[in-house]
């Protein structure tokens, strides 16, 4: 259960972050309550994935979860460039979480 809170975690963050970039784009009162929503319920699945999972791996999980869905999104939504550097990057953070994760007992 808590490999499916970060998971829930990591996508609320993802979630969240394109919701600022959106309000930076055009304000509206709704998506800021949902962004807010989005950051809350998303430290709340960390917290509670933190009850099993130690820090060392839950954390960089979740910042790597939310980092690479948020490269995907940025391109995929908001018309961001992907370089060659933003591609290795992004598949040494994927590797870097796996190997992380694999640690855990």
């Amino acid at each position: 259960m808590a490999w499916i809170n970060l998971f829930i975690a990591g996508a609320l963050e993802v979630a969240w972050a394109a919701g600022l970039k959106k309000l930076g784009m055009s304000f509206s009162l709704t998506l800021g309550a949902l962004t807010f929503f989005a950051m809350i319920v998303s430290f709340a699945a960390l917290y509670a994935a933190m009850q099993s999972l130690p820090l060392g791996i839950a954390y960089p999980v979740w910042t790597g979860i939310g980092t690479v869905g948020s490269v995907l999104l940025g391109f995929t939504l908001f018309g961001d460039t992907l370089s060659l550097a933003t591609v290795s990057g992004t598949c040494l953070l994927v590797v870097g979480m796996f190997l992380i994760g694999s640690d855990a007992h």
